[in-house]
């Protein structure tokens, strides 16, 4: 039998990467030649762990989540610096997810949520020009801690 908690954080992951797939549309669109090709190596690296995600709640028993038809974005994106930071923001998002799922899983799972998290870390390092300390759950801390 399936633990709830992992099945919960499998699908989070997938809906999380479904979003990245679809800000990094709007990435590619805006980012500017120089970041052109970091803009579809990252949509190609969404595309395959949502595809494996889905495979994965395929293989746990239950019906992966879909794709949304649109997403709102965090902020108007009109240029290759907003381009940028949205770049930046999907990929904090992605790693949230991703850590819950390190947290919930284990074995294999975990092992490939952990790499998903370190992918998401680089990246988005790479488009904020600078890193954050432990990503994936930074502003996340309850009030007071």
């Amino acid at each position: 039998m399936t633990d709830p908690a992992v099945l919960t954080a499998v699908q989070a992951a997938l809906a999380a990467e479904h979003a990245a797939v679809y800000g990094y549309g709007v990435v590619g669109a805006r980012a500017g030649e120089e970041r052109a090709q970091e803009a579809r190596e990252a949509y190609e690296a969404h595309r395959a762990r949502r595809d494996a995600l889905r495979r994965t709640v395929h293989d746990l028993g239950a019906a992966p989540v879909v794709a949304e038809a649109a997403y709102v974005l965090p902020f108007p994106v009109p240029d290759a610096p907003a381009a940028a930071r949205l770049a930046a923001e999907l990929e904090s998002r992605v790693a949230a997810v991703y850590a819950d799922l390190v947290a919930a899983a284990d074995g294999a799972l975990r092992g490939e949520a952990a790499a998903a998290l370190r992918e998401a870390a680089v990246r988005g390092t790479r488009w904020r020009g600078g890193s954050v300390a432990f990503p994936g759950l930074a502003g996340r801390a309850p009030a007071g801690a």
